[in-house]
């Protein structure tokens, strides 16, 4: 049984005036229920995935909880302090440091110590 039923409608997608056939269509055709499809699933994604910055802080405070020894680079990051400002630090004798060949390794616990004095 078809149906006599002829309703014009504004396609949801490309906002063009169209005949439907049903009172639930909302595209002009296949191509826009597509496009909307595909666009509707994008958003769905992007939503869910988090901002680089807090996949970033998220990732980083996991990894630098689990490490006893930290890079000059995981110290500025655990500090928010600059590189310089821990050499600083390095150089007047608050943290002590260990240099291993070109890197600078410090023991989390002395860290801890600049905080706890």
């Amino acid at each position: 049984m078809s149906s006599k039923i002829e309703i014009i409608k504004v396609c949801q997608h490309c906002g063009k005036e169209f005949i439907a056939k049903t009172t639930v269509t909302k595209f002009c055709g296949h191509a826009c229920a597509a496009k909307s499809y595909k666009e509707r699933k994008k958003t769905e994604k992007l939503n869910q995935v988090k901002s680089p910055t807090e996949q970033r802080t998220d990732y980083n405070f996991s990894q630098l909880n689990e490490k006893e020894y930290l890079s000059i680079a995981d110290t500025c990051q655990l500090l928010g302090a600059s590189r310089m400002t821990i050499y600083r630090q390095i150089k007047n004798g608050n943290i002590s440091a260990v240099k291993l060949g070109r890197r600078t390794i410090i023991k989390k616990s002395e860290i801890e110590k600049l905080f706890a004095s």
